[in-house]
């Protein structure tokens, strides 16, 4: 008996420290992720709200844009196209003031206290299907006098002027990408950083927002390692974006694009360096850099170590990202929102984005919980055919479920975050309205439509517990898309 009881405290031990304990950070990062839900509280209720009203731990966004109406709400037209409200001027954006009061959780703060920052910005609605959401996503964009970017640091985070006030609508968890880039961040070289906060538009309550980085690069090293110089017409390191194929996107036109490798229907585009520091011939070095990384990746010798894939990218990055978003069932993962990056070490890697629709929050259909979908997106789909590859994907996956992503540790996440932003959902739903109200006719068919936040969190911790559970089942089944009777043996010697 005694010896029985000793191996359950073991047991129970492991299990403690397989939740708690963080992995190793990624060698270039002198960081270490901030869970924004673990910081410290006030120890006593705020009883005594200096403005009257809002009184949150919780870091406050105060946008006045002077009664002008934020531009980007869709417009669609009775031949099925859509344009985007623009403003008076015809700009995308408009010009307002914004204010962030407070920078962590340790203390109450007020609409009227004073700012940790205030700016000038451009601002505008932001999103695909979101921007007709009746609670908005906002692109913000820090700017001087004169109109140029004036980087600052938000809530702890690194100082950038590029940012994005996502307001949770669809999710009714509101804890989809707060858990995901936060994951990605303990496991990638990066993942975006993220803080809730609660806005207010005009003088008018807005409720709950995630604010988060954009993917791009800053000044000192801030998101990603990524530079270019403009006079020079050099470059080291650069962003792409796989999307969606609209009549106004610039294609880079790389070489699966170009040889009908890569679906019609997605467009691959530079985000890093902008159009503005860049020239055409700066954009035709990486159209051709990139292009001679997938003539690499889809040729006779794509799994030599010499002359293959492998040698060009950052192989761990692509097999985590993998696993994150199959563990997601995040089916636009691979073609919509899919940001890969070249860093200044030459070497390829992927960055999370957008898990709005994850785990069957998916608009048109219950996807289900059964079935990979990863090894059929663009890279991977070679990528798969190599057996070295894929056995590292499954060892990856079977350490993983043993910690950050066991059933435990992700139901340890979800309530605690959940727990953390009961006040400002409380009073997000006063402003919105009931939860059954919001969002209610979204999801198809209609019965997936949540009516409370209770309900919304058991579904999704049910969701990734069978899909956790179909995953620990079938991640061997990986090994068919790098078997030798579905893979030509194309090399007998590695050189």
């Amino acid at each position: 008996m005694k010896n029985k009881l000793l191996g359950l405290a073991a047991c129970l031990l492991a299990l403690v420290l397989a939740v708690a304990a963080p992995l190793a950070l990624p060698e270039h990062r002198t960081k270490p992720r901030v869970h924004q839900h673990r910081g410290a509280l006030p120890e006593a209720p705020c009883t005594n709200p200096e403005d009257g009203g809002l009184c949150t731990y919780l870091p406050i966004v105060e946008i006045d844009t002077g009664g002008v109406t934020i531009p980007g709400r869709p417009i669609h037209s009775e031949e099925g196209t859509t344009s985007y409200v623009l403003a008076e001027d015809g700009q995308t954006t408009i010009a307002a003031q914004m204010k962030v009061i407070g920078t962590d959780t340790g203390e109450y703060h007020h609409a009227n206290g004073t700012p940790d920052v205030e700016s000038s910005v451009r601002i505008r609605v932001r999103g695909n299907s979101s921007r007709s959401f009746d609670k908005p996503s906002y692109a913000i964009r820090l700017v001087d006098a004169e109109g140029g970017n004036a980087p600052q640091s938000l809530m702890g985070m690194d100082a950038h002027h590029g940012w994005v006030l996502y307001g949770p609508w669809l999710d009714k968890t509101a804890v989809r990408n707060y858990l995901f880039y936060n994951l990605a961040g303990e496991l990638m070289d990066y993942a975006p950083n993220v803080r809730y906060c609660e806005v207010i538009v005009d003088g008018e309550y807005q409720g709950l927002y995630l604010l988060a980085e954009t993917i791009t690069a800053g000044k000192n090293g801030a998101r990603l390692p990524l530079e270019v110089s403009a006079r020079g017409r050099t470059y080291s390191g650069y962003l792409l974006r796989l999307d969606h194929n609209l009549p106004e996107t610039r294609s880079l036109r790389s070489f699966t694009e170009y040889t009908y490798i890569q679906d019609e229907a997605l467009s691959l585009q530079l985000e890093f360096p902008g159009e503005k520091n860049r020239s055409e011939e700066l954009e035709q070095q990486i159209r051709q850099d990139f292009s001679d990384f997938e003539k690499a990746l889809y040729s006779y010798d794509y799994d030599r170590e010499k002359y293959g894939y492998a040698s060009r990218i950052d192989v761990d990055s692509f097999v985590d990202y993998f696993i994150l978003n199959e563990l997601a069932g995040n089916v636009d993962a691979g073609n919509f929102s899919t940001y890969l990056y070249k860093g200044t070490d030459g070497l390829f890697r992927m960055c999370v984005w957008d898990f709005n629709n994850a785990c069957d929050n998916y608009f048109e259909a219950e996807l289900g919980h059964e079935g990979f979908f990863m090894p059929w997106r663009l890279w991977y789909w070679m990528m798969m055919k190599d057996e070295d590859f894929t056995s590292r994907i499954i060892t990856r996956y079977r350490q993983l479920r043993r910690g950050l992503l066991s059933e435990a540790a992700l139901d340890q996440y979800i309530e605690e975050t959940e727990a953390f932003l009961a006040p400002a959902l409380a009073r997000n739903d006063a402003r919105w309205g009931d939860v059954a109200l919001q969002a209610s006719a979204l999801l198809q068919p209609a019965g997936r439509n949540l009516t409370s936040r209770g309900a919304a969190e058991g579904q999704l911790k049910g969701y990734l517990h069978n899909r956790g559970a179909w995953m620990d089942d079938n991640i061997e089944t990986l090994r068919q898309y790098s078997a030798p009777s579905h893979v030509k043996k194309f090399n007998e010697v590695n050189d």
